[in-house]
């Protein structure tokens, strides 16, 4: 290995450190390219305009979709809402009703901004929980909670749902652990006379999915795939002298080709002492990488990165990255002035300077989403070189860049880093090449402790792994299924879960059925009714009591522990303030440290706070006897929204209570959202109800909320 040693730039142009008893040396870098870039490297550029014409796999789905159910799987960017628009056009030439859903608020808002240039915003609604507009319009743009809310209504109800024509954006959200059972509800709830129009990441089992709802339908499902990339992905390797190198090479194989590691970059992940870019537990020199990454017109860039802290800590390590052209910094000063303008709070954000002296940004779950709408905004217009992200923003956010840059081949799923799949990859290379911008995408491996070179350039052609159903009971949903369907009815619906669907297959193909058995879901049905039953929300003919009817109405996390505290008396319903910090300890679903001074706990608040907490033990304890999970009551959330309610100003409430900003915000969000559930109660407690709905107003304010163009 020594032998190759003079491939790379002379080791004399760094500095060294020990690690490990071993000396690494930190490269100086140099931007160079090897030669073999120099092709992918000419196709950069503006393609030039033409008028748009549909691609075959659009046109295949927007015929499909117009006799059957349709199933489009489709890399990022391809043109999947290309099919919506029109599909949705069409219905509404014909005087009928559509309904967009999409996992996330953030992408309902987008939708219905794009929505309402092409249909006119009179014939456009938005339903998110936090925006309720125009809800009678014939195109309803929404979240798909929502969606599957108003199908429980309609069941309810006895009536079908007021739509004929239902479009399920990122439909691979199915197999999201944490909400892939709201995608199954909605496939299985939705009346048959409905078409529906699922738009996909590319999935490993698509077919698998067609046939299921095929099944269970008695509908048609059209697979319509398109495997090709509407810009091209080039993968290339950052070597630590700044050398960029192609990731991959092509290698004779039999009579196929086979892709390997480039040559240049074996040598590098096989060097036992190679050159490094940064001292062990510190980010590399981003200015100087945003430095080779001009050189060679491969700007605008998305990083990856591991942390929060690591997309924060990012922007001071650019300080190199000024911008020279007056008028472009003009431009983006102006630019970033409009976007800000109507919150006096992100006005004066701690990172606008950078943003605007720097042109990079940080983007992550701890920033305000009003601060993250203004990053999204400028990347999409071009006016970014940079944006530092966790692989949160790879999910369904319009966030294009020319080249998307890795630091990590691992992600973390909410428990623990774990390596990622072909799909989460794949999402987010699909960010690298912008239609209509770019002829060509690039995806930078940057070598350090996280990144596993050989995984990044397998993950490169892997195949998409399939989508696993993640349906699951929760009480929730028992009580609003036991509102319109008697036990054997709900059985039925069961039996026609993806969940049931896969063990079949699997038990054919073994002769036998899992262990688990397709009746997994109805134990587990029965044994939430029995405990039901044992706390006065449905009798023992399995109908809802008064209490079971109001208490299906919270469709919340923890809506029986809330149905406790409200139908027991001890909620603070005469005080808005104390009845959302109270609310807001039932939401917040992560661990806190409640060692907290006096002066950051009001005597009143702790008192209300004891006073619910003993009150709701024994049914706590009686769930946890019968293993339903329960969630601890933490008394700092509870205290940063009380102090919020109170009108504490913002930057005194996120660090005194040690939460960022994007928690907090998250925090009152939801917070939010469970007290509108309550408010909706007005019939049976109309002082709580009342109470809800101040308090709603109390913390709905600057820098939380963001004024919608």
């Amino acid at each position: 290995m020594n032998q190759k040693r003079h491939t790379y730039p002379r080791r004399s142009s760094g500095r060294f450190y020990k690690s490990s008893r071993r000396s690494h040396q930190i490269s100086k870098i140099k931007p160079a390219a090897d030669p073999g870039l120099k092709k992918e490297f000419a196709k950069i550029g503006v393609p030039a305009p033409e008028p748009f014409t549909p691609d075959s796999f659009q046109l295949e789905a927007l015929s499909a979709v117009s006799t059957s159910d349709c199933l489009v799987t489709a890399p990022t960017g391809a043109g999947k809402t290309w099919i919506a628009e029109q599909a949705i056009l069409r219905m509404h030439q014909k005087g009928k009703r559509a309904w967009y859903a999409s996992p996330l608020k953030a992408l309902s808002n987008s939708k219905y901004a794009e929505f309402s240039e092409i249909f006119g915003p009179e014939n456009l609604g938005i339903l998110t929980g936090d925006r309720k507009e125009n809800p009678d319009a014939p195109i309803i743009v929404g979240t798909t909670e929502i969606l599957r809310n108003q199908l429980y209504e309609a069941m309810h109800r006895g009536v079908s749902l007021s739509t004929d024509f239902v479009v399920l954006d990122e439909a691979h959200y199915l197999g999201d652990p944490d909400r892939g059972v709201v995608w199954e509800e909605v496939m299985i709830y939705l009346p048959a006379r409905i078409p529906m129009l699922m738009l996909s990441a590319t999935i490993g089992n698509a077919a698998q999915i067609a046939d299921w709802l095929s099944a269970i339908r008695k509908r048609t499902c059209v697979v319509v795939e398109e495997k090709t990339r509407p810009v091209p992905l080039f993968p290339i390797f950052f070597h630590p002298s700044g050398t960029l190198y192609p990731l991959l090479s092509h290698t004779p194989s039999g009579k196929k080709k086979s892709l390997r590691l480039h040559k240049k970059v074996i040598d590098y992940v096989t060097d036992k002492h190679p050159l490094v870019l940064a001292p062990p537990n510190k980010l590399p020199p981003f200015g100087q990488i945003l430095r080779v990454l001009r050189k060679y017109r491969l700007l605008p860039a998305l990083f990856f990165l591991k942390s929060r802290a690591d997309c924060d800590t990012a922007l001071s390590l650019c300080s190199s990255n000024r911008i020279l052209d007056i008028e472009r910094k003009e431009k983006l000063a102006h630019r970033i002035e409009a976007l800000v303008s109507q919150s006096p709070y992100i006005s004066r954000h701690r990172q606008r300077q950078q943003l605007e002296d720097l042109s990079v940004g940080a983007h992550h779950s701890g920033q305000l989403p009003s601060w993250k709408l203004v990053l999204e905004t400028l990347m999409t217009e071009g006016l970014l070189d940079a944006v530092f992200a966790t692989s949160t923003v790879a999910a369904g956010v319009n966030f294009p860049a020319r080249t998307v840059v890795f630091l990590n081949s691992d992600r973390f799923n909410g428990v623990e880093f774990s390596p990622l799949t072909p799909t989460e990859f794949h999402q987010m290379t699909g960010r690298a090449g912008r239609r209509g911008m770019d002829r060509i995408g690039f995806a930078l491996a940057v070598p350090g402790k996280f990144l596993d070179t050989r995984l990044a350039a397998k993950l490169i052609n892997a195949e998409p792994i399939p989508v696993l159903s993640q349906i699951k009971i929760n009480f929730s949903m028992v009580l609003n299924l036991l509102l319109s369907h008697a036990p054997d009815q709900i059985r039925g619906l069961l039996e026609r879960s993806f969940a049931t669907y896969l063990l079949m297959i699997k038990g054919r193909k073994r002769h036998a059925l899992p262990k688990q058995g397709g009746d997994g879901l109805w134990d587990e049905f029965k044994r939430h009714l029995q405990f039901l039953q044992a706390k006065g929300f449905a009798d023992e003919n399995a109908d809802l009591t008064e209490d079971g009817r109001w208490a299906s109405q919270l469709r919340i996390d923890q809506p029986l522990m809330v149905a406790e505290g409200l139908r027991s008396d001890i909620f603070p319903d005469s005080d808005p303030a104390m009845l959302c910090a109270i609310v807001a300890a039932f939401v917040s679903d992560r661990e806190f440290d409640d060692r907290l001074g006096k002066r950051r706990v009001p005597k009143e608040l702790l008192k209300a706070f004891l006073k619910v907490r003993r009150g709701l033990r024994p049914f706590a304890k009686d769930m946890a006897t019968e293993d339903f999970p329960i969630r601890s009551l933490y008394l700092r959330p509870a205290a940063a929204i009380y102090a919020w309610a109170a009108g504490k100003p913002w930057d005194e409430v996120h660090s005194v209570y040690e939460m960022e900003e994007g928690d907090l915000a998250m925090l009152i969000l939801r917070t939010a959202d469970n007290l509108r559930h309550i408010h909706a109660l007005s019939e049976v407690f109309p002082r709580a109800s009342m109470a809800a709905a101040q308090a709603i107003e109390l913390i709905l304010r600057d820098p939380v909320i963001t004024e919608y163009a």
